[in-house]
This record gives structure tokens, sequence and C-alpha cells, in this order.
């Protein structure tokens, strides 16, 4: 009787015990924020997504547009200098030279692009088996992270090799082979670009579509590596640059992978919108995943939305000193080094790609490419 009544004074007190939640307030006001902080990172980290694609995007579009002027313009200045005389001790100024480099490294590389066979490449790939595509996928964006690491730093010394003042003694090989280096570069990472692409494209085309499921569970296997770690503000910054330079790119590998499937299917639209939805998902996957990985490691290390805005400062300050008059660097050399994005690899495979997959003829044709430039 006694373990009956017991029983019931059990029941009856947890049935009517209390608690009071304002006896630790700060602990769950401090969990509250902890939510609202999760629920602002998607918006805050889109915004501070589309001003870095953009970024990358306008330094992209530089070497299309203003970079040939400006190495007409260079050109001009070389050839018509002898109508001038040498008032300066310079024949070319720095930018000038600099711009010339670019302009030079880019048409050797489009040329040595066209001994390289997209098509006996994507055979060559569409014959393994998707485990090992999916080993291959991970070795190259290792490899794309390292060449960008390592590639600007090549450029910048071919720059600085050129423009020095040559009354100092150079303690170094000089630019010449500082030239081939950078050539080399650029075209091995073109050629490093094309197999991730040509790698999406036979992701896209299989059958089954199960190499497509496993490079996009692949990034989700980056949640695991990040989440956990511990973050401050200037690890996170750039980490940011590196998924916005990521997803830049990805953009660019969907286009080509794009332009090829359309151009085996004589520009039919109708194949477009079966590419539609392998697209949408590729793109829903990098948003999801970044997204993820970026709310519970603000979560982890008890860091502020806020601090996204103050990343987008940090990237338009960059934007505004380099487009002063008295600007140490050129605008797109100053995102690559923020955000580990060079743009000349990237630009020679997609003029390979262009080149290769749209034909131009006719004097209508070339109207529309002028109008397209000038657009």
């Amino acid at each position: 009787m006694s373990k009956m009544s017991s029983a019931c004074v059990f029941i009856s007190a947890e049935l009517t015990r209390g608690y009071f939640l304002e006896h630790n307030e700060a602990k769950y006001t401090e969990r509250r924020e902890r939510v609202y902080t999760c629920m602002r990172i998607p918006k805050e980290l889109e915004k501070l997504m589309f001003f870095g694609i953009f970024l990358c995007l306008d330094a992209f579009l530089y070497i299309f547009t203003l970079l040939p002027l400006r190495v007409f313009l260079a050109m001009f200045r070389f050839i018509t200098l002898p109508c001038y005389g040498l008032r300066d001790r310079r024949l070319l100024q720095p930018a000038q030279v600099c711009d010339m480099l670019k302009g030079v490294i880019l048409v050797i590389c489009y040329f040595m692009m066209h001994y390289v066979d997209y098509s006996m490449m994507y055979h060559l790939i569409r014959g393994q088996s998707v485990i090992k595509l999916y080993i291959i996928y991970n070795m190259l964006e290792v490899a794309d992270r390292l060449f960008s690491s390592f590639g600007q730093d090549i450029l910048d010394a071919l720059y600085w090799t050129a423009t020095e003042p040559k009354e100092r003694k150079r303690a170094h090989i000089g630019v010449i082979p500082h030239f081939f280096m950078a050539v080399l570069y650029v075209f091995l990472h073109a050629i490093l670009i094309m197999v991730q692409a040509t790698t999406l494209n036979v992701a896209f085309n299989s059958h089954n579509k199960s190499l497509l499921t496993i490079m996009m569970s692949n990034n989700f296997v980056e949640i695991k590596g990040s989440v956990f770690k511990k973050f401050e503000k200037n690890n996170l910054f750039q980490m940011s640059n590196s998924d916005i330079k990521e997803r830049f790119t990805n953009y660019v590998l969907l286009l080509i992978v794009c332009l090829r499937n359309m151009e085996q299917f004589s520009w039919n639209p109708d194949h477009l919108w079966v590419l539609f939805p392998d697209v949408c998902m590729v793109v829903a996957s990098e948003i999801a995943v970044d997204i993820v990985k970026h709310a519970f490691i603000t979560k982890f290390n008890d860091i502020t939305a806020d601090v996204y805005s103050e990343y987008r400062a940090s990237l338009a300050f960059d934007l505004v000193s380099s487009r002063q008059k008295n600007a140490y660097t050129d605008y797109s050399d100053s995102v690559s080094r923020r955000m580990g994005f060079i743009p000349l690899p990237l630009a020679v495979l997609l003029i390979r790609v262009v080149t290769s997959s749209i034909k131009v003829q006719g004097v209508l044709a070339y109207l529309c490419v002028v109008l397209f430039y000038c657009g």
C-alpha cells in the first residue's frame, strides 16, 4: 500500500512540477539569438555571394572587353613612339607592359589549346568507371586550388620582373624564363579546367545520372570537413572568398557543358530543356551546401550574421582602391589575389570552346558579334 502511495505521489509530482526559464534568462536569450542568426545567414550570405560573383564576372569580362583595347593602345604607343621622341626613359608604362604580357599569353595559350582534342578527351573520360571518375574529379578540385594559389604568384613575378626599375642589379632570372613559366601555367591550368568540364559533361550525359549524383553528394562531404573546425573572422572571410570563386567557376563550367551539348544536338532548343533540370540541381546543391556550412560555422564559433556586411565592405574597398589613378595593382589582379580567381586560364578555355562550337559566317553574323561585344 505504501508503494502504491509513493508511486501516486511521484506521478503527481511529475505531472504538476513547474520550472522557471527566467531563472536562466541569459542562456535562453543566447539560444534564441543563435536561431535568429541561422535564419539570417541565407540572406546575408547570398548578398555577399551575389556581390562577389559580379566582381568575378567583371574581372572575367575585362579579359574580353577592355584588355584588347588596352593592348591596342599600348601597341599604338609603341609603334608611334619615334614620332614623339623619347620624352620618358620608359618605352611603355608599367601598366601597358603588363597588358601586353597578358594579351600575348592569352593569344599563345589559345593557339596551344587547338592541339588539345576535346572529343578524344571526352571519350577517354567516358570509358572510365564511375568510382574512378569520382576520384579523378576530387583530385581535379584539389589541383585547381593549388594551381590558383601558385598561379597568381607566377604572374605577379612576371609583371614585376618586366616592370621593375632597370637600375637595380638583377640577382634573378630574366623576363623570358618568367614569361615561359607564365605561359606554361596558364596552358596547364586551362587543360585542368577543360578536364573538369569534360568530366561534368560526362556526368550530364550518363544514362542513370549516378555520376552526377555522386559528384553532388561530394559537396555535402565538404560540410563535414568545415563545420567542426575552429574559425575566426579572417578564416571565414577567406573561406567565403573561396566559395565565391568556386561558385563562379562552376557557373562557367555549366555554360561550357551546355555549349558542347547544344552543339552536338545542332542547337535544338528542345535539348536545352533536357539539360535545365540537371543544371538547376547542381546550382541548388551548391547553394544549399554553402548555406548549411556557413550557418553552422557561425553557430559553433559565435559569429554574428553582420560579419558578411563587413566582408562586402572589404570587397567594395578593394574595388574602389583599384580604380584610383594611383592604384598599386590592376583591378582583375586584385580580385585574383583576394578570391584566388585567375581569369586568364578560364578565358582561354571559354574562347576555345566558343570558337569551336559557334561558327561565325556571313556579314550578319559578324555584325552580331560586334554588337554583342559592344553590349
